[in-house]
């Protein structure tokens, strides 16, 4: 009994470790935009927004976390519009797959149909000055109607 105590309390610590490793690796997430849904239309758009008060140096990372399916050939982009103070400084555009650091990633392809889900940097941006920054997000695909997004979310990691 008790080298089973001594084992689960050695795995609890490897595990609190690695827990704190990978956040210091990533980063801390400062703001989150859970768009899970492709606008389709000009009619239709589904658009999520979160504020974040910056400092001048601050690098900041875009990080896609992803969950879904489809059949053929799809193509994803999150277009983020990025204001501060209210000044509109440029969109900004992410192909989720186009990841630099990889997280838990599965994706299998059977008879065509492809389940893909992952955790993903994308890109970094450096802020050049202090201000209350604004992250205006959509997501759009190709034409596909067999996309089904069960997770499509944003990151904003500091």
């Amino acid at each position: 009994m008790k080298i089973i105590k001594k084992i689960s309390n050695r795995i609890a610590l490897i595990l609190s470790l690695l827990l704190m490793v990978s956040c210091g690796l990533t980063g801390e997430e400062v703001a989150r935009l859970a768009i899970n849904e492709v606008s389709k239309s000009n009619d239709n758009l589904i658009i999520k927004e979160d504020q974040v008060e910056l400092k001048k140096g601050d690098e900041i990372a875009f990080w896609s976390d992803m969950d879904y399916n489809y059949e053929g050939q799809i193509s994803l982009k999150f277009k983020i519009e990025i204001i501060k103070n209210d000044e509109k400084l440029g969109v900004l555009e992410i192909d989720p797959t186009d990841k630099n650091i990889t997280i838990g990633e599965l994706k299998t392809s059977i008879n065509g149909k492809t389940d893909w889900s992952f955790t993903g940097k994308n890109t970094e941006l450096d802020i050049k000055e202090d201000g209350n920054y604004t992250f205006r997000g959509l997501l759009v695909a190709s034409e596909n109607s067999t996309l089904e997004i069960n997770k499509a979310e944003l990151v904003i990691k500091k």
